[in-house]
């Protein structure tokens, strides 16, 4: 996913509706941010190409993707507390599992700007590229993602979504239950023995996705 121009990625939710009279819960559903902030069993992964500012809902937008690929003008924020509500399609949820405490709080309750370098740094971003090379980087990104085989992408993240809470000792015994969708099958799918027999043979493997 990405923005339509250089300056914005996205700047959230649109201030002159919200003058007028919209809700600040217009958003929210299947058609609020295309569903993304609100689908937490998506099994494929979701890049974010990052151009300019993407403040608000563009930032929690951008959070409910797996990546984030972002140029070097790129520049986030949660402003929601300045205008009188909160970032509450996800930023105020995600940002915690991503930064300490004290840079949370500066960011939601001050709406302070973090830059790309920073973003980069405290690992909420995956890349930075200048704005020439942005795209590239997040098909190139893509492209690798490709290379691995769907179903095992499709396990890892489930396997994400039901243990990140968990000790490890707890997620390595839930793994192993039998309660997941994803991961038995991947255990016993052709993609799992292509792999190997495609590193034996020396050549790329072709993923079937069963």
């Amino acid at each position: 996913i990405t923005g339509g121009g250089e300056k914005f990625f996205s700047a959230g939710w649109d201030l002159k509706a919200a003058a007028e009279g919209e809700a600040p819960d217009a958003d929210f559903g299947s058609g609020g941010f295309a569903g993304l902030t609100e689908i937490f069993d998506l099994d494929k992964p979701v890049i974010a190409a990052v151009n300019g500012y993407a403040f608000g809902g563009g930032f929690e937008l951008a959070l409910a993707a797996d990546f984030i690929v972002c140029a070097e003008n790129a520049s986030f924020a949660l402003p929601e507390a300045k205008l009188g509500i909160v970032p509450d399609s996800g930023g105020v949820l995600r940002l915690p599992k991503l930064l300490p405490p004290a840079i949370v709080n500066e960011m939601v309750m001050t709406g302070r700007r973090m830059s790309a370098e920073e973003a980069l740094r405290w690992g909420v971003v995956n890349r930075v590229v200048s704005q020439s090379e942005l795209m590239d980087s997040a098909r190139e990104l893509a492209q690798q993602l490709v290379n691995s085989a769907p179903l095992a992408i499709a396990a890892l993240k489930e396997i994400y979504r039901a243990t990140s809470e968990m000790p490890v000792e707890e997620g390595y015994r839930y793994i192993r239950s039998g309660v997941l969708k994803h991961y038995p099958s991947v255990l016993h799918s052709e993609d799992a023995l292509e792999g190997p027999q495609a590193f034996a043979e020396k050549r790329d493997p072709v993923w079937k996705g069963r």
